[in-house]
């Protein structure tokens, strides 16, 4: 069974407010998100720090055990609670997240424990990618001591690094594009009515 994770408990600090629910086509970007992998994966889930955040999004909530850890929170009590191997983790704000991307990539893990995009210029996106429960103890580990660093993390593991052509047609730049000021909003928008 195929899972997929929506991260969805940040404070959208930089934006100034939830940039979760600004719209994007018409649709709130969190409501897109859930919209699109529901569409893919058997089971999608929420990951949030507060379970009564986001009422009228219809996805099962898994709520942060260990807070304050920014996505490795949401990553944490996943692993931590959900059935099966791993999942998919995918942050909220990547309004063009590719569901059969993300597929592909589960496929091109292999025995690893995690698998992510590196671009060529090194720039790693931990915010989409694959993490097995293997990862568990050494994210627990982090969190604990205070270190909630994803790149330091996938750095850490046993992580396929996949280059963008492996993914083939399905690789667009704008896949990890995310949203996280006024002006990526706006960059964002601006695009989706060219």
């Amino acid at each position: 069974m195929n899972s997929a994770v929506i991260l969805a408990g940040g404070l959208s600090r930089r934006m100034g407010r939830d940039k979760l629910v600004l719209e994007l086509d018409g649709r709130m970007l969190l409501e897109s998100a859930v919209s699109r992998f529901s569409g893919q994966f058997d089971k999608v889930y929420l990951s949030v720090a507060d379970g009564g955040k986001y009422p009228d999004v219809r996805a099962d909530r898994i709520v942060d055990i260990l807070p304050g850890a920014g996505p490795m929170s949401g990553v944490h009590a996943a692993l931590t609670s959900l059935p099966g191997d791993g999942a998919f983790f995918v942050a909220a704000d990547l309004p063009y997240s590719c569901p059969p991307a993300a597929l592909r990539i589960i496929d091109l893990c292999g025995d690893n424990d995690a698998c992510i995009i590196r671009l060529s210029d090194g720039r790693l996106e931990p915010l989409f990618g694959y993490y097995r429960k293997l990862m568990l103890p050494r994210c627990t580990d982090m969190i604990k001591s205070g270190d909630y660093r994803m790149t330091e993390l996938v750095l850490s593991m046993n992580t396929r690094f996949l280059a963008p052509e492996e993914l083939g047609a399905l690789w667009n730049e704008k896949l990890i594009m995310n949203i996280n000021t006024p002006c990526d909003y706006e960059e964002v928008v601006a695009k989706a009515t060219d």
